[in-house]
C-alpha cells in the first residue's frame, strides 16, 4: 500500500510533524536546563499529541484511498488483507 498526501493533506501532515519535532526539541532542552517536571510532563504530552494526529491523518488518508482503490478493483492485495493491514496500523497509535 503505498501512500498519497497531496496538497492540504501533506501541509497538515507536515506542519503537525514539525510542531511535534518542535516540543520535542523543547522537551530536550528543558531536561538540560533542569526545568519543573510538571512543565517537562507538559510539553512532551503536547509532542505525544501532535505525533498522534499525524499519525491518526495518515492512517485517515490512507483508508480514503484503499477504499477508493478497493471500489476500482485495484490492488492486487484482497480486501480482507488490507482491512488487516490497515487495523494493524490504526491499532499501533493506540
Amino acid at each position: 500500500m503505498e501512500l498519497e498526501l497531496a496538497g492540504a493533506e501533506l501541509r497538515s501532515v507536515l506542519n503537525r510533524l514539525r510542531r511535534a519535532q518542535g516540543q520535542i526539541s523543547g522537551v530536550i532542552r528543558m531536561i538540560e536546563e533542569g526545568r519543573d517536571c510538571e512543565d517537562v510532563v507538559t510539553q512532551l504530552a503536547a509532542a505525544s499529541r501532535a505525533l498522534d494526529r499525524a499519525g491518526f491523518a495518515i492512517i485517515a488518508t490512507g483508508l480514503q484511498q484503499c477504499l477508493t482503490d478497493a471500489e476500482k478493483g485495484a490492488g492486487g492485495e484482497g480486501q480482507e488483507q488490507m482491512r488487516a493491514r490497515l487495523e494493524k496500523l490504526f491499532l499501533s497509535l493506540a
